[in-house]
């Protein structure tokens, strides 16, 4: 049976370590690894937009010398005539190894797990699981803090719909001495499922409204957009989606040792000011995200270097 990723726990503590010591050492030597995934082809199946996950498993196969197909939107796939995710998967399991996939119907990578018989990684589910940004964000905190455990990690902006948010919280939950600061409205603020895991794993958290008040105590700040595309309503969007921008001022506040986070792509919620600022770490995060791919591509397909 293949191994797949649907959620970030279905990696252990160990596992995890793992991949972070495997990328770190593709960054350091890259010319080891370039032929590995020789005849190899990763299936890439987005049937919602993205840029940075779809392109950087796609950089993440090429670098490796393996080969890569698929889609990047439902409206260029036989979805569009009714196919089901099930029989789109077995299809595409005839023509590739692997598969990456991303769907806005929370859950349907398990679906298409259950039936594929190559390795499926969740590439995002709707509002509920973003695993492989999970395991960039962790390999980004270890590289630029040194560590995971003892750390004050805020989460800030759309903490009910973010994916990102949810998987990283459930990492996280794992490492010793963590408190979450949640920073939100109260409309975004983190389902319930996700309290009453912290509540029950006794992971220290406080619920706030204002970054201003915050700020200064992090170590993370983790930023996240107000996603449009999770609405149902147009105007509840435009009320909340500039509760949190991040700039210079706010800046002046924090700990000169915090690494500001985002998962891209940002609208307004952190200033073009902030970009030049050394503790803006977001764009070092898309890079380490592609570093870690190829990690978990070699893992799920057993490949040694």
């Amino acid at each position: 049976m293949p191994r797949h990723l649907l959620n970030i726990t279905d990696l252990s503590m160990e596992e995890i370590d793992e991949l972070m010591d495997q990328a770190d050492d593709i960054m350091k030597t890259p010319e080891k690894y370039q032929d590995c995934m020789r005849h190899k082809k990763l299936a890439t199946l987005f049937f919602e937009p993205s840029t940075r996950t779809r392109l950087s498993f796609e950089a993440a196969m090429m670098e490796l010398g393996g080969n890569v197909l698929g889609f990047s939107e439902a409206s260029s796939s036989s979805a569009t005539k009714g196919e089901s995710v099930c029989d789109t998967v077995r299809t595409v399991a005839c023509y590739a190894d692997i598969i990456a996939m991303r769907h806005p119907k929370e859950g349907a990578p398990m679906a298409a797990a259950s039936v594929c018989p190559v390795p499926i990684i969740n590439a995002g589910d709707g509002g509920h699981n973003h695993p492989t940004q999970t395991l960039t964000d962790l390999l980004t905190i270890r590289k630029e803090k040194g560590r995971l455990n003892q750390l004050v990690v805020g989460l800030c902006g759309d903490l009910q719909f973010g994916r990102t948010v949810h998987s990283l919280m459930s990492a996280m939950c794992r490492y010793k001495s963590i408190r979450f600061v949640l920073i939100s409205p109260k409309e975004l603020s983190v389902p319930e499922y996700l309290r009453e895991n912290l509540q029950r794993d006794k992971v220290s958290f406080t619920e706030v409204e204002r970054l201003e008040d915050v700020i200064g105590t992090l170590d993370i700040l983790y930023m996240t957009r107000v996603q449009r595309e999770r609405f149902f309503n147009e105007a509840d969007y435009v009320r909340l989606k500039d509760s949190y921008i991040l700039d210079t001022e706010k800046m002046a506040m924090a700990r000169k040792d915090l690494c500001v986070m985002h998962p891209l792509p940002r609208v307004n919620e952190i200033s073009r000011s902030v970009d030049s600022d050394p503790r803006a770490c977001y764009f070092k995060q898309m890079l380490y995200g592609k570093f870690i791919r190829e990690a978990l591509l070699m893992k799920l397909l057993e490949v040694k270097a």
